[in-house]
């Protein structure tokens, strides 16, 4: 009896992340034969993670191109991982999240039929345009999905309403707190330690403030408002706050950011980093701010309060234990919020130590095990 084949497809940074331990444990598994194919939907993004947790992808589509629209990446992805699946003839494949590749690979697999594990399932906000695109993609690939791997109980509940029968759906907790136990055990990059020392984070001389922000449904006048934030705070607390913003290159973030807080003084804007660099400044920062929702269990998961620049998010979990506060974009909640976590002590402390519900690290053996005993009903 031949190896069980698992294709594991994966095209952005959070999708590596996450499918990391869990291409790790499918690798350790005797009586699976793992294989990994990209999209390349983030060609550089992408190739940092696959370096760092010593991945090489066995099928590499490299489809990112410039100012690719999500109608054309989604066709580039379904022409060219068709083939790709008719030679490979895998039993499962496995998808994570909620990205356009999700999405596709899904369809994909689905019309071959092909087994479809889905990493992450479950997360909903009930409002198909925030995330956009995610919250569709990640629809779509719950109603092609054989099995579902779902972080939390909440995600199993909202499978449940949409009809998803309870054999099908595992809890897992998410991957991303295996991967971050990984990596933050790792030294910090020597660029990011002489930094951190340099703007006086390391000797505690200033507290930083991280901020990620570059979703779609940010850009425009919402993206703006969280930069007047951002100056806002920074002129109110001068030399005792370092504000980081790792800035995407997408011109839809790159031209405002820049243009609003390019010559601000305390506000350090970065080029795009490496996900070993972003967990050190995340384990160095006293306040997280993004849009972001990896860096939302991210955060979660290393203690630090973290206010959400959306309306909306996939994991209210983190919500309801105190560890993630909604703030939206306006400008004045933001200050607001950010000042009294830097202000009252009391608050900083109820939201630092509030319990993770997003996982133990051993969400990628389950996942694995989920497989290996999958029997259909």
């Amino acid at each position: 009896m031949r190896d069980l084949r698992v294709l594991s497809i994966f095209g952005t940074r959070p999708e590596a992340v996450k499918m990391a331990p869990v291409v790790q444990a499918l690798s350790a598994t005797p009586g699976i034969e793992s294989r990994v194919c990209v999209t390349a939907q983030h060609r550089e993004m992408l190739d940092q993670v696959l370096t760092l947790f010593k991945i090489k992808p066995d099928i590499d589509l490299n489809l990112m191109r410039p100012n690719q629209t999500l109608a054309e990446l989604t066709a580039q992805i379904l022409e060219h991982l068709d083939p790709v699946l008719a030679d490979e003839h895998p039993d499962w494949v496995l998808i994570q999240g909620d990205t356009t590749t999700v999405m596709a690979a899904s369809l994909t697999a689905f019309y071959r039929g092909i087994l479809v594990g889905h990493v992450e399932a479950g997360l909903r906000t009930g409002d198909k345009h925030q995330p956009f695109p995610e919250e569709i993609n990640r629809r779509i690939a719950g109603v092609t999905a054989d099995l579902h791997f779902a972080p939390t109980q909440l995600s199993r509940e909202n499978l449940l309403k949409e009809g998803v029968a309870g054999w099908q759906i595992l809890v897992t907790g998410n991957p991303v707190i295996d991967a971050l136990r990984q990596i933050s055990k790792m030294p910090p990059p020597d660029q990011i330690a002489e930094q951190l020392k340099n703007w006086g984070i390391a000797t505690d001389k200033k507290r930083l403030i991280l901020v990620t922000a570059h979703r779609r449904e940010n850009f425009g006048k919402p993206l703006a408002d969280i930069c007047s934030a951002l100056r806002k705070i920074a002129e109110n607390y001068g030399d005792s706050v370092k504000i980081v913003y790792p800035v995407h290159l997408n011109p839809n973030i790159q031209e405002p950011v820049s243009q609003i807080l390019g010559k601000v003084p305390g506000i350090e804007l970065l080029p795009p980093i490496g996900y070993l660099p972003l967990v050190h400044l995340m384990k160095a920062a006293s306040v997280v701010l993004t849009d972001s929702g990896g860096i939302q269990e991210e955060a979660t998961g290393l203690g630090k309060p973290t206010l959400v620049l959306r309306e909306k998010t996939e994991r209210p979990e983190g919500v309801a234990a105190g560890v993630l506060k909604l703030v939206g974009t306006d400008t004045a909640k933001i200050v607001a919020e950010t000042t009294r976590l830097l202000d009252d002590t009391a608050a900083y402390e109820a939201m630092a130590h509030a319990e993770n519900p997003f996982g133990d690290g051993h969400a990628a053996e389950r996942i694995v095990n989920g497989i290996l005993q999958y029997k259909p009903q």
